[in-house]
């Protein structure tokens, strides 16, 4: 749900960053309540949307510098360097034969050599990211590192910003730069889960409920952090989590806005006045269901269990809370 920094390898962990993929791991949750069929021509029923299809991966890994585009360099100049030679000029009839055809056809003109804005941007294009871009990069992804190498090793309350820009090679105003509070090392400010949850339900068919949507997502993404790929990065993450009241204020933080962007969004569909509690209570228990299930999989991780079958146990219990939930708000906010 949120992002987090993993390991010794410093990478964001996934314990509660949902990240929108297109691979199909994640497997589907049928909703208890769809009553209705979909149109003929319509995808089938076990597909889940683009955003839907989530995948709690590992770690995020570092930026290499080996990957980053490179941008194009000039091609030398025929003069030779440290002279004063140059090139011949150009014949001024040939001049005013190209000024001639440009004005006759103004698209037979190379637009990135073309004067104006249009110019400076589509050479800008064609080399790619600049270099302060790179180095911004490699920088974050150096902090990122440092970060959860020393919160691995002595926990987040006991390190300090400084000791981490030291461990990264910057100063301390640097870290401040890219992370404005020491809790943004650990989490995302915008969680990718928040974009993520919307559109599925904004996305659901007809005859499905707000909740069905939004509790078959979180169970769909929860129930792969007992994978093998993710489950190294939810143990470590939970023991720093777990181990700092600090964290655990933000994670909360973090959890109550979702919520709220929830209620807003089933606030609009249904068109609820001011004062009514129903979008609250909806997306409470839905988020209820997902945070149910998130310290359940960190329980289970942490205590060395991982791979298919908790995966599938995960899912099970998964289901089996989206029904009880369903049980009470099957009707409610159900797409007509």
């Amino acid at each position: 749900m949120t992002a987090v920094t993993a390991g010794a390898s410093a990478r964001r962990s996934t314990a509660t960053d949902l990240l929108a993929d297109d691979a199909a791991a994640a497997p589907d949750v049928e909703p208890t309540n769809t009553v209705a069929r979909e149109p003929a021509g319509a995808p089938p029923r076990g597909a889940e949307p683009p955003s839907a299809r989530v995948v709690p991966l590992p770690s995020r890994p570092p930026v290499p510098a080996a990957v980053l585009p490179t941008p194009v360099t000039a091609p030398s100049s025929p003069v030779a360097p440290n002279t004063t030679e140059r090139l011949p000029a150009e014949p001024a009839a040939d001049v005013q034969a190209g000024r001639d055809a440009q004005a006759a056809d103004p698209q037979a003109a190379d637009p990135a050599d073309a004067s104006g804005p249009g110019r400076r941007a589509r050479r800008r294009e064609r080399r790619g990211p600049d270099l302060r871009e790179q180095r911004r990069l490699r920088t974050r992804e150096a902090i990122i590192d440092a970060a959860a190498e020393l919160f691995a090793a002595r926990g987040f309350d006991h390190v300090s910003v400084l000791e981490i820009a030291q461990r990264a090679g910057v100063v301390e105003k640097t870290v401040f730069n890219h992370f404005p509070v020491k809790e943004g090392l650990v989490f995302e400010a915008d969680p990718p889960m928040r974009a993520a949850l919307l559109d599925a339900v904004r996305r659901r068919p007809a005859g499905e409920s707000a909740a069905a949507a939004a509790g078959s997502f979180v169970v769909a993404a929860v129930s792969q952090l007992g994978s093998p790929a993710a489950a190294e990065g939810v143990a470590e993450m939970a023991r720093i989590i777990r181990a700092s009241r600090t964290l655990q204020a933000r994670e909360r933080e973090i959890l109550g806005a979702l919520t709220d962007t929830l209620a807003e969004q089933i606030t609009l569909e249904t068109r609820a006045s001011a004062g009514e509690l129903e979008p609250w209570l909806a997306a409470n228990a839905v988020m209820g269901l997902y945070s149910a299930l998130l310290e359940l999989a960190r329980d289970r991780v942490l205590a060395g269990a991982s791979g298919p079958e908790l995966v599938a146990d995960l899912r099970a219990r998964g289901r089996r809370g989206l029904a009880l939930l369903q049980f009470g708000l099957a009707g409610y906010a159900k797409r007509p």
